[in-house]
């Protein structure tokens, strides 16, 4: 039985594989149905979150747009936007930010598509009915694959998961601010009006 907490998750069969190309058009004609694909080929199809959570993660976009386009450096994305990692999954996240020069690095045609490539830092903001320990196991992936920073924020609990490569998660009970430093210096998230 399927719980609010868990996303659908359809296993396909080695001989159906879908290839890059299929699964964006698949994504483009089921748009009311945002979707991700693992590693492993299993696409997962996710609700739309809540309203409040919306509202909320719409806050969080709008503070790192703005430093975004006083920093200079990179590109910011939003939740709509997917990639496809190197393990061959293929991922969005709340907000997502990455180097110009790693995305200046890839053609026109992949750049409409999933970009082939890991964002540098990434957001994930828990709605009610997520599952805590699904969204962990996505910022691992994402660190595995090549992200320096990841943000796990579960609003109900008031805590902030701090994912870097090769050190152990980090947490902050109720913060009223986090920093992105070193990798986006300047750039402090208000959580008090994510909260």
């Amino acid at each position: 039985m399927i719980t609010q907490e868990e996303p659908v998750t359809l296993k396909i069969p080695p001989e159906l594989e879908l290839t890059a190309d299929k699964f964006f058009a698949l994504c483009q004609l089921n748009r009311d149905y945002p979707m991700e694909r693992t590693s492993f080929g299993e696409i997962i199809i996710m609700s739309p979150t809540g309203s409040e959570t919306g509202n909320r993660n719409f806050d969080l976009i709008g503070q790192l747009a703005v430093w975004v386009r006083k920093d200079g450096t990179g590109i910011g994305f939003d939740s709509s936007a997917g990639f496809t990692l190197p393990n061959g999954a293929v991922r969005s996240s709340d907000a997502a930010w990455m180097k110009l020069e790693k995305w200046n690095s890839i053609t026109e045609s992949e750049k409409v598509k999933f970009a082939p490539l890991c964002p540098d830092f990434v957001v994930e903001l828990l709605s009610p009915s997520d599952n805590l320990r699904l969204a962990q196991d996505k910022l691992e992936e994402y660190i595995q694959n090549g992200v320096s920073l990841g943000w796990l924020i579960h609003r109900q609990n008031r805590r902030v998961y701090i994912y870097r490569p090769g050190v152990e998660v980090e947490w902050l009970e109720n913060p009223s601010i986090i920093n992105g430093e070193p990798l986006l210096p300047g750039f402090v998230l208000d959580l008090t009006t994510i909260w």
